[in-house]
């Protein structure tokens, strides 16, 4: 349904991505960002999916084209500690943003594990996106705090997860709350990565439509349709 296409960051230099637009002419924005495997099918699919849903969805390529198997986390760890996280996340992501605005629409950001932790930094460092919604992912304390956060924001969370874990969650949100904050978060009885079908070790079916359901309510809420 979507191609790859390349766009201009910041700093003018290019960056690649996958993109899917709606049928819709003015359809909103959304960035949509990887998992730490990288940008494989299943984030292409969930870019599809949200371009049914009416939305003009671009997932930026922050690994350049590398996809790492699902079986070796060994790699991807590598591979996401490699990453330069400011970069990525003001040069690279903030130019998805800024190819989605051309046609004035507004634009919102998602994403999945390490993408989860990039849309909470974007929510509070880029001045394009106007809402967020994160899957199982925050970002370091260093890098991100609570009161930092400047749009509207979702999150969702597994209650078995030894990545981002309860604590860590329970102590982002109690931040979130003390800073009033406009923000949501739900919990699952999940494992980390539950809305990802092609792992079906993990995978939640009743999870992921839950929490896709909110996602795409939270997004029109704030002015999307």
């Amino acid at each position: 349904m979507g191609a790859t296409i390349t766009f201009k960051r910041p700093d003018g230099r290019d960056a690649q991505g996958y993109l899917a637009n709606s049928k819709r002419g003015d359809a909103p924005g959304l960035v949509v960002i990887q998992e730490w495997w990288g940008l494989s099918e299943q984030i292409k699919a969930i870019v599809d999916r949200f371009a049914l849903a009416g939305f003009d969805a671009l997932a930026p390529d922050l690994y350049n084209g590398v996809v790492v198997p699902y079986h070796d986390a060994e790699a991807a760890g590598k591979a996401m500690q490699a990453l330069d996280f400011k970069d990525a996340t003001t040069q690279t992501v903030r130019g998805a943003a800024q190819y989605l605005k051309q046609n004035g629409s507004k634009v919102g950001i998602t994403g999945f594990c390490m993408g989860g932790a990039i849309a909470v930094f974007a929510a509070a460092h880029i001045r394009e996106f106007v809402a967020a919604v994160a899957f199982y992912g925050l970002p370091p304390a260093e890098l991100v705090k609570p009161a930092d956060v400047k749009i509207p924001l979702q999150g969702h969370f597994a209650n078995r997860d030894d990545y981002v874990t309860p604590a860590a969650v329970e102590a982002f949100e109690t931040g979130l709350k003390a800073a009033g904050k406009d923000y949501e978060f739900f919990r699952y009885d999940a494992d980390h990565a539950f809305a990802n079908e092609q792992r079906m070790a993990v995978h939640d079916r009743r999870a992921a439509e839950l929490a896709w359901s909110r996602a795409i309510e939270f997004f029109h809420k704030h002015h999307f349709a």
